[in-house]
């Protein structure tokens, strides 16, 4: 029997996520001809194998270039799905609904994560291109460079149409967040001789750009920070709790901090993420922090320092860490790594690059669930969107007599749905946790001394949990038979501000 004194554990606040990408078959699916019954399979067992780690979000790459892996009336359906550019689904399935719910199933959220600029990888067996391709719709507004067709962002319409391609997508379909990396301008390409080929939007910086008061590299800054203020003000207008999320290159510019070498970004990407970071343009920053914490001109702690000093308007910093590079590296790096994050700030977090890359390395997996990730996380709550805490969920546990299981069934509060789940259950080596679907309403669990369950809001914040607790009263008897009961303690509603 348990005394009075049992207190449940607050959960821990971390975001815990893998980037996977569709590009070229990289990650996901494997082939572009592998039948929908495959894929769905592919991405199930990624799925599954993300949520026992203990990650709590995936990001999925949806529009690699200029191209769906949902349904689109506005843009083709991706080649890296079918094989062909334009090509839908045989039999028909959409990917994003299907990840979208999968995910959710087994407590993970969902990032959708849109190349903006990047319209097509060309190849030398491109077939013709589908008459809904941007190319074809507004051929002014798109320039070729290199290997690849880019939008051009000095075009004053080619924000606004990859905003509402954004926007049909945050609209449509359930995602808890959007996601973009560091390709805004494109990174640069050179000659067959060496010679670095500058970007081809002479005829936008003539109509558009020569007549203003600002040079050339500053009006292409200006145009991305068009972009990323306008795309943050629609999407929450549209749904105003899924999350904007922007990963940069990991550096701002060399020498910040002093001693900091590599690409600088504000000058060749033309990206300036400080000032996103400061004006709040987004609701977190996944600085590409792609080095180990002993290299000398790209020292992990420092740079994640430093953007951490910049982070004025208060928003989330959770890095991106190279984990392909872990096998390498070892564990202990990762580790190390992970743990500079929760040093950082009050709600820590990072993001896997890749999710295939950290399941192949059962070592660092085996030591992540030994250390870091022995309880699931909530992702940290984004305050500043509208929205409260959950009320107390109304708990009933069923005892099985001659048996250690529980039959749990809970209710929600109707002041706010639940998003996700936060299930607590206290066994003889101490409390298990775990997300569930904000849709599951039961669950039958084995030996446990007592149950909390908490609901989780859209908005990430959670309520106070509704807990249940073994007593003299409820012990197994002789006889088969279930008998259900509320639980018998609620504890008060704790803080929801993340640790």
């Amino acid at each position: 029997m348990l005394g009075d004194s049992i207190v449940v554990p607050d959960p821990p606040y971390e975001f815990r996520a893998a980037w996977i990408a569709t590009v070229r078959n990289l990650h996901w699916p494997s082939r572009p001809d592998l039948p929908p019954a495959r894929q769905q399979e592919e991405l199930r067992q990624l799925l599954e194998a993300a949520a026992r780690l203990g990650l709590n979000a995936v990001i999925l790459q949806v529009r690699p270039a200029g191209d769906a892996f949902y349904f689109s009336e506005r843009e083709p359906w991706s080649p890296y799905l079918t094989g062909q550019l334009g090509r839908a689904p045989q039999p028909y399935y959409d990917p994003l609904a299907f990840a979208v719910r999968e995910a959710h199933a087994r407590g993970l959220e969902l990032h959708a994560w849109f190349n903006p600029f990047r319209v097509l990888i060309r190849t030398p067996t491109n077939p013709p291109l589908p008459a809904t391709h941007i190319s074809r719709v507004r051929p002014e507004w798109v320039r070729p460079y290199g290997p690849y067709l880019w939008l051009d962002p000095g075009e004053p319409g080619v924000a606004d149409y990859v905003i509402e391609t954004v926007l049909d997508v945050v609209r449509r379909y359930d995602v808890d967040g959007v996601h973009f990396d560091d390709y805004f301008y494109p990174y640069p390409e050179k000659t067959a001789e060496g010679r670095p080929l500058p970007f081809p939007d002479q005829p936008s910086w003539e109509r558009h750009g020569r007549s203003g008061n600002l040079s050339r590299d500053d009006w292409r800054r200006r145009n991305v920070d068009r972009f990323v203020e306008c795309l943050y003000r629609a999407v929450k207008d549209a749904r105003p709790t899924v999350r904007v999320g922007i990963s940069p290159f990991g550096i701002w510019r060399p020498d910040h901090p002093a001693g900091v070498r590599g690409l600088d970004a504000y000058a060749v990407l033309h990206a300036d993420a400080r000032k996103w970071l400061q004006e709040g343009w987004l609701d977190y920053c996944a600085p590409q922090l792609y080095w180990p914490t002993s290299a000398p001109e790209q020292p992990f702690a420092d740079l994640l320092q430093w953007w951490k000093a910049q982070n004025t308007a208060r928003r989330h910093l959770w890095p991106g860490l190279n984990t392909a590079r872990g096998s390498e590296w070892g564990p202990a790096e990762i580790l190390k790594q992970i743990e500079v994050t929760r040093q950082t700030g009050a709600s820590p977090g990072h993001i896997h690059w890749h999710l295939p890359a950290l399941l192949r390395q059962t070592n660092l997996v085996q030591a992540l669930l030994r250390g870091p990730y022995a309880q699931a996380a909530l992702v940290p709550p984004a305050t500043w969107l509208p929205g409260r805490s959950p009320d107390l969920p109304r708990l009933e546990v069923g005892t099985e007599t001659g048996s250690s299981r529980l039959h749990l069934h809970w209710t929600p509060a109707t002041n706010a749905p639940a998003r996700f789940w936060y299930l607590q259950v206290l066994q003889h080596d101490g409390w298990k946790s775990r997300r569930l679907d904000g849709s599951t309403r039961a669950l039958i669990v084995d030996d446990a001394r007592a149950v909390a369950i908490r609901a989780v809001a859209v908005n990430g914040l959670a309520g106070p949990p509704a807990v249940w607790r073994r007593s003299s009263n409820n012990s197994p008897h002789p006889k088969t038979s279930v008998s259900r009961r509320s639980a018998e303690t609620t504890l008060p509603e704790r803080s929801t501000t993340p640790r």
